[in-house]
């Protein structure tokens, strides 16, 4: 995915369709939101509690499509670069978490 372009689309987006973006509180309020329906989604459908009938239709892909829109209008609006801010914190972790993970007999 390349964040840098898929930043522009969202801009775009809220340009043509959204008219502005809303405040970043409004936002993050969103974005706790749709975490919280990709939340549901895995703890009945991957986890020990049972699936609504009417859950059972949901798309998992399409609600965490929406929390990475959600994402991008927060970085946008808050002027993040995020594919710089992305490659920085990737690259952190692969220099800290090096063996980390294989070292860890929990994931053996």
């Amino acid at each position: 995915m390349d964040l840098k372009n898929s930043q522009l689309d969202v801009d775009n987006w809220i340009k043509e369709h959204g008219v502005r973006y809303f405040n970043e509180l409004t936002n993050m309020a969103q974005l706790t939101e749709e975490v919280g329906e990709v939340a549901r989604i895995i703890a009945r459908r991957y986890g020990e509690q049972s699936e609504k009938e009417t859950d059972k239709n949901k798309d998992l892909g399409e609600e965490l499509a929406d929390v990475v829109f959600v994402v991008l209008c927060l970085a946008n609006q808050t002027g993040i670069d995020l594919q710089a801010a992305f490659d920085k914190k990737l690259n952190l972790k692969s220099i800290r978490d090096k063996d980390r993970h294989k070292n860890n007999d929990k994931l053996k």
